[in-house]
């Protein structure tokens, strides 16, 4: 015969023996997921990047970012590294990241039992008297049987999150090498503005002094004095927008206060001799690039919530209740216990509800995510295509501008210097020759960025982090002044 109290364990033990044995990932770890990110930006970016989650992680970081700002004069890797390390933005994103990984530690734990006890008493004192505790523990079944189901479309969700941060910090190590080389193109552009300035200055006095003595008519004047009025003009504009270029560099690296005081290069580097062979740039994109991972994984993801709806479409509300009974009576002076078990099914009956809509839903949100990501490949090859014809068109046209325009512009220069000191011609056409090398140099320093923002644009088309405008499309500012550094 079972005893009150063996009827007891077993009550108390049902609702843990339909649990079952699952086996789970610790996600648990502080810096869960963040392997995957570190990795992938090591891989596209060829940078480390930190998650800073207490004073430690701030005060190594802190230091590291003055040990990498020690030159005042930055290039582009240093200007990507501080980045990477010092944007809050970017730690914000790691936080996402974070709860992610907390929401898949909760969906590894058990559901927590719902536990009710009462006592009631019936008797009047001198006569036959009753009392008993009654004791309940409710455990939702379904919660329990999907449980497995539920830890991998939380896993699923996390996976998707540490691509999502890989994303982020692929996007700002691409945006802050953008914006270093739009930066010392503006301000190698404003260099070159400032020697045209002086030309035009000379001839704008020259013009003046011939004008007073009667050699030169006013429209003549007139003329060389509003090519040095609108020159100077265009040079305060670029020397305005060359500070606004680094003011969004050093917002991406994060830097205020006396971390400003650094300096970009007055010239960006020359063009490189040969190109970087990228004849399978498509199948590079589509083994590498994050955002396709992320779309794969909503279409993984979604069909498993598919699943998940089509096994529970009938029951939403399922629960077993399991508890005791304890009895205690008073009759004839003498006292009787008694303990029993007792187990209850409680569900709702889908009389009215059958679980169709839920289902369309599901249906439609599984078609929603093969659609992106079929999209999503078309798109990725052709963003890999045409970053790839960026970097060799505005290759050749750099190239171009620096062998045979610029070279042909100084040959002009040269002769017209011959016959002017021959007398043959006058110092108007001279200064206009030189004008007009000017503008070609400006045209071969704007086409030379062009090159290296596509080159920098290689990097996102093959692993993500956005893809910007290539060539002669971005508008990029023109900036401002000579000198060591800015």
């Amino acid at each position: 015969m079972t005893t009150p109290n063996i009827k007891l364990a077993a009550a108390l033990a049902l609702p843990l023996f339909l649990t079952g044995c699952v086996s789970a990932v610790d996600y648990s770890a502080a810096n869960a997921g963040f392997s995957t990110v570190s990795g992938k930006t090591l891989a596209a970016a060829g940078k480390d990047t930190v998650w800073i989650q207490n004073r430690h992680d701030a005060e190594a970081a802190k230091s590291r970012v003055r040990q990498l700002m020690t030159k005042k004069t930055i290039d582009a890797d240093t200007a990507v590294q501080v980045a990477l390390i010092n944007n809050k933005g970017l730690q914000a994103a790691y936080a996402d990241l974070g709860d992610a990984a907390a929401n898949a530690w909760q969906s590894t734990m058990l559901v927590n039992p719902k536990v009710s006890l009462g006592l009631t008493g019936i008797g009047t004192p001198g006569l036959v008297a009753f009392k008993a505790v009654e004791g309940v523990i409710a455990a939702n079944i379904l919660a329990l049987a999907t449980r497995k189901s539920n830890i991998e479309i939380a896993d699923a969700a996390l996976r998707k999150a540490e691509l999502a941060a890989a994303m982020q910090t692929l996007q700002l190590a691409a945006d802050t090498r953008r914006a270093w080389i739009t930066a010392v193109a503006s301000w190698e552009t404003v260099a070159q503005l400032n020697q045209a300035q002086a030309t035009a200055d000379a001839a704008s006095e020259l013009a003046k002094k011939l004008g007073e003595a009667g050699s030169m008519t006013k429209g003549g004047q007139a003329r060389e004095h509003v090519f040095y009025a609108e020159l100077a003009g265009q040079t305060a504009k670029a020397r305005l927008e060359a500070r606004l270029a680094k003011e969004e560099l050093s917002r991406l690296m994060g830097l205020w206060g006396a971390d400003l005081d650094f300096q970009v290069p007055n010239r960006l580097p020359q063009l490189p001799r040969g190109l970087i062979n990228r004849d399978m740039i498509e199948a590079e994109a589509l083994q590498r690039r994050v955002d396709l991972q992320m779309a794969k994984l909503d279409l993984e993801a979604t069909a498993k919530s598919l699943k998940l709806t089509e096994a529970t479409r009938y029951v939403t509300d399922l629960e077993i209740l399991s508890g005791f009974e304890t009895e205690r009576e008073l009759e004839d002076g003498e006292k009787h216990k008694q303990t029993t078990g007792n187990v209850e099914l409680e569900f709702v009956i889908p009389i009215f509800d059958s679980g169709q809509a839920r289902m369309r839903k599901s249906e439609l949100a599984y078609m929603r995510a093969a659609n992106l990501l079929a999209e999503k490949a078309v798109n990725v090859r052709s963003e890999a295509r045409s970053a790839y014809q960026a970097y060799r068109s505005n290759y050749d046209i750099a190239r171009h501008y620096r062998n045979s325009v610029v070279p042909l512009r100084t040959k002009i220069e040269e002769e017209s210097l011959l016959t002017y000191n021959g007398m043959i011609s006058n110092t108007f056409e001279l200064l206009a020759d030189s004008r007009e090398k000017v503008n070609s140099i400006l045209l071969a320093v704007n086409a030379k960025r062009d090159f290296w923002l596509s080159e920098a644009n290689l990097a996102p088309a093959i692993y993500g982090g956005g893809v910007g405008a290539a060539g002669g499309e971005i508008e990029v500012a023109t900036a401002a002044a000579g000198g060591a550094g800015h």
